[in-house]
Parts: structure tokens; C-alpha cells; sequence
């Protein structure tokens, strides 16, 4: 028996959300694992760039390189320090401070606070109550898995969580200024990728391709793959469709899972098992995440 017709879209868009929250996750694995295996945090940012800059030229060079695929050069400048090279250098830093698990919940969970408070702030949104419950909801778990970092790992543990912090800032004004510019996340995803193309002649002349070449074929091939071009435009891609698919309600889901399926990857993946405070932390962050994407 064949499902109806209307099934079909809605299992394909779930498909899709699901599938970008498990990229997103694999970025922060990976990049786990990279760093633990010798890559530099630079290293880890010429990947993330370079193959989705290259892979998306052909796009932007289609639409227009003038006004940088709709985007404009002046915009598509600072999308791409808040979404590119610099979101990215702020998230490697952090992993040589942290472990796994602080990373991949505080900075989703940080760019979806962050974005709540300039939603209402300089869009002007209305905040309903709930909504304001959950964001509070996610400090305290933000605050039990600062709290681990403090007691276990230091001074250095507290600095790599902020710098996920600001990370997760840099997302969240990411978001907030292609609503308020009516930017397609799709032709910002290219116009973003065209200009990090810029890191190249840096890169070769200031650190150059010897220790890369030395890590070996596969692990290069791994990080291009997962940072270049799955975390990147792959995970944006398949939002985007689960939007259209779904609508924006029902997608907004799918961020949520992005931590879990970063604990469970890096748990199966690297064998780095998460204490019990980031568990509990965890637990209460995603619960103020289910607050603040009802109305």
C-alpha cells in the first residue's frame, strides 16, 4: 500500500533536518579529532573554507560575482567573518581548551540564546514567556557545564568555553542579520565560501602545506569532506530544505539535536565519554531548547 502523496514531502524534509543536525555534529567531531591528531586550528579553517569555496565559485560566477551572488560585497564581508573563517578559528581554538563535549553544547546552545536575545533586542520580536523560560533554562545548563570547567580543567577550561561562546555569538548574528537583510541562507552559504577563498594566499605564505601533506592523504581527505563540504554547505543546504519543506516551526527542531548527536558521534567515534556533569548539563539545555521553540 502506497503512503499518500502529502507523506512524501514531510518524510523527505524530516529526513533532511535530521541529516543537517548529524553534519552539523560530525563538524565538531571531526575537528575534535583533527587537533587530537596534530592538525592546527588553521589547518582545521583551511579546510572548512578552501574545498566549499572552490566547490561553490561556479554558483556565484552564474548569479553575478558584482554584487557577490545578490549579497553585495560590503555584506558578504562581514557574513563571512560572523559565518566563515572566523566562527571557524573560534570553535578550533576552543577544542585545544576543552573537551568534545563543552563544544558541541555550549556553542549551539549559546548561538540559539544569543539569537533569542537579538531577535526581541534589534528586531524587535515579541518574546512570549515560554520562550523566555527556555533561554533562562539554557543558562543554567550552560552554567552546570561552566561549572565542570572551572573545577576540572582550569583557567584554560573557562577561556575554551567562552571562546564557544563567542562562537555561538558569531552564529547567532549571522542569522539575525540575514533577517533582517531578507538573505537567503542558500545564496549566503555561496557568497560566504566565494569570499573565504581570500585565506588561501595567507595560508600558503604564513604556514604553508608541510605539516598538512605530513598528516597523510586520509586524514586531509577526511577533514575536507566533513569541514568543507558536509558541516558547510551541505548542512545548510539540507535546512534549508527542511524548511521549505516542513516550514520554519517545525524545523526549528532540528538545531536541537545537534549537542546529543555530538555527544553520541564523539562517544562512538573517538571514545570520549561525557562526564556526568555534561550530561546533566545537556539534559537541561535541551530542555530549555524545547521552551524557546514554542511560542
Amino acid at each position: 500500500m502506497n503512503p499518500p502523496a502529502a507523506a512524501t514531502p514531510v518524510a523527505i524534509g524530516i529526513a533532511c533536518g535530521a541529516g543537517a543536525a548529524v553534519f552539523w555534529a560530525a563538524g565538531f567531531v571531526a575537528a575534535r579529532h583533527g587537533i587530537d591528531i596534530g592538525f592546527t586550528p588553521a589547518d582545521l579553517v583551511f579546510h572548512r573554507c578552501i574545498w566549499s569555496g572552490f566547490m561553490l565559485l561556479p554558483l556565484a560566477w552564474r548569479d553575478g560575482l558584482a554584487n557577490l551572488n545578490g549579497i553585495g560585497w560590503g555584506r558578504g564581508i562581514v557574513l563571512t567573518i560572523l559565518g566563515g573563517p572566523g566562527i571557524a578559528m573560534l570553535s578550533y581554538l576552543g577544542f585545544t581548551l576543552v573537551p568534545l563535549g563543552h563544544g558541541g553544547i555550549i556553542q549551539p546552545s549559546c548561538a540559539a540564546l544569543i539569537g533569542l536575545v537579538l531577535a526581541t533586542v534589534v528586531l524587535h520580536e515579541r518574546l512570549p514567556a515560554r520562550r523566555a523560560i527556555g533561554a533562562l533554562t539554557i543558562v543554567a545548563g550552560l552554567a552546570v557545564i561552566g561549572g565542570e570547567a572551572v573545577t576540572t580543567i582550569g583557567a584554560h577550561g573557562v577561556a575554551g568555553d567562552l571562546l564557544f561562546v563567542l562562537a555561538g555569538g558569531f552564529f547567532a548574528t549571522f542569522g539575525m542579520l540575514l533577517r533582517m537583510w531578507r538573505r537567503a541562507a542558500t545564496r549566503a552559504m555561496v557568497a560566504v565560501s566565494v569570499v573565504s577563498l581570500a585565506i588561501l594566499p595567507f595560508y600558503w605564505a604564513l604556514i604553508g602545506f608541510d605539516r598538512i601533506m605530513a598528516l597523510g592523504p586520509w586524514e586531509n581527505l577526511l577533514q575536507g569532506t566533513i569541514q568543507g563540504l558536509l558541516a558547510g554547505p551541505g548542512a545548510i543546504y539540507l535546512y534549508t530544505r527542511s524548511v521549505i519543506l516542513l516550514g520554519a516551526g517545525r524545523a526549528a527542531v532540528f538545531p536541537t539535536l545537534v549537542p546529543p548527536c555530538v555527544v553520541l558521534i564523539g562517544w562512538i567515534a573517538l571514545g570520549e565519554q561525557p562526564s556526568i556533569l555534561q550530561l546533566t548539563g545537556l539534559a537541561v539545555v535541551l530542555i530549555g531548547f524545547r521552551l524557546t521553540q514554542r511560542g
